[in-house]
């Protein structure tokens, strides 16, 4: 089945508000393994809205529709979907006594009348609750065609959505979507998909489609099935076939699981504690760390070095050190991080120091280079990277950089540990 979705609203068109309803729409539509090749935004105009309804009623099975069922006169996504569908409208007892009671305990005296016409649906038409809002959603049903009218504000969507039209979306399609996210650090997009060109080449069920992140690749595999079951063993053999392509640089097949969670998780797993002493990043890696839940556990200190001074009172190195080979240096990576662990009293510490410009960059150290350096228990691995872009982006790829640092040094000390 084919689904379309219309954005309604000129605010959306003007830019004013950000249309996150559709992507949000367009993942859960994908979920359900409903087909998607258009997706529209129209500004509050009868005649343009019109045009636009009727034309995605006559080339999508489904058409879900966002905002527009307010009370005021630029509200009219019901009025026109009943007309295009040739739908009467009318009076919804249940919808009007829910309006009642809202009204009940409303801070306001008066109410205008304007507010009663969301109490009108389309003859025939399911009509959705809205606990979080007045305008009930709809579901109109007619000549082998669904518009599904939605309200536009978050938190009056994604629960009614959930709820309610998934499940009723779900009942109509005969076969599932089943999707799966492989994450991978250590690799350009093109690199990934060199080493996956036969498997992307030869692709027809399941799918595999890569995603350029910051300093990571995601590849998601995707197989159409009768059933979950089935869309799983169809998933399986090419995960497995992918982790053995890249081995430890796949940090996750959890489509929820960031580098920062994975990174917490191997901390715990192998009962290790972390700090980090940074520079050029001003802390972002410790910000990362302490988005996840729980992270208290294994994450103890974030150091922000900036200074000279800072690094060799906080951390210990030393003021010769920086004299001969400067703060951005394999020398004083490696000092940071294991300053940074002693003072932390922790297992593991990472550092950070780099040139993330515009200025302050020499033909010697270029904007974008950046030294990090990893030390656990004592073993410390130290690298190099050269970073293009802006300021912020820079940093970003150092702090995505440094958290796969950890991980893979982590996971090479255990190996050494076994052996």
């Amino acid at each position: 089945m084919v689904v379309e979705l219309i954005s309604v609203g000129t605010e959306i068109l003007m830019g004013n508000i950000l249309n996150s309803n559709t992507q949000y729409l367009a993942e859960k539509c994908a979920l359900l393994g409903l087909d998607q090749y258009y997706q529209v935004t129209v500004g509050d105009n009868y005649g343009r809205m019109m045009e636009s309804v009727k034309r995605a009623l006559d080339r999508s099975d489904i058409v879900i529709l966002t905002g527009g069922l307010g009370p005021t006169e630029d509200d009219m996504t019901k009025e026109v979907c009943a007309e295009a569908m040739e739908m009467e409208l009318v009076e919804d007892p249940h919808t009007r006594s829910q309006l009642e009671a809202f009204f009940a305990g409303n801070i306001y005296k008066e109410i205008p009348d304007n507010n009663w016409k969301m109490a009108m649906v389309p003859q025939g038409a399911i009509v959705l609750d809205n606990p979080n809002g007045m305008a009930p959603g709809l579901i109109l049903e007619k000549n082998g065609k669904t518009a599904i009218l939605l309200p536009g504000p978050l938190n009056e969507l994604y629960p009614l959505f959930e709820g309610q039209v998934f499940p009723y979306l779900e009942r109509l399609q005969q076969s599932v979507l089943v999707s799966r996210m492989v994450k991978i650090c250590g690799y350009g997009e093109s690199q990934v998909e060199d080493k996956l060109l036969d498997l992307i080449d030869g692709q027809t069920n399941p799918t595999i489609a890569t995603y350029a992140k910051t300093a990571e690749v995601h590849i998601r595999i995707t197989a159409r099935a009768a059933d979950y079951e089935e869309g799983k063993a169809l998933v399986a053999p090419v995960i497995r076939e992918i982790k053995s392509r890249f081995g430890n640089a796949v940090y996750t097949t959890d489509e929820k699981t960031s580098l920062e969670m994975a990174v917490a998780a191997l901390l715990k797993e192998k009962q290790l504690t972390m700090a980090a002493a940074e520079s050029c990043t001003g802390g972002m890696v410790a910000a990362r760390m302490v988005n996840v839940s729980g992270v208290s556990d294994v994450f103890m200190q974030g150091m922000v070095t900036y200074s000279n001074e800072a690094k060799m009172r906080l951390l210990g190195v030393r003021e010769e050190t920086l004299a001969a080979y400067g703060a951005v240096s394999e020398e004083t990576a490696v000092q940071m991080a294991e300053g940074g662990a002693a003072a932390a009293g922790t297992d593991v510490c990472v550092s950070i120091t780099g040139i993330a410009g515009p200025e302050g960059g020499t033909p010697e150290k270029p904007v974008g280079l950046v030294y990090m350096a990893c030390c656990v228990k004592g073993k410390t691995v130290v690298k190099r990277y050269q970073f293009k872009g802006n300021r912020a982006k820079i940093r970003e790829q150092s702090t995505v950089k440094a958290l796969d640092l950890v991980r893979l040094c982590v996971l090479e000390y255990e190996n050494r540990s076994d052996s």
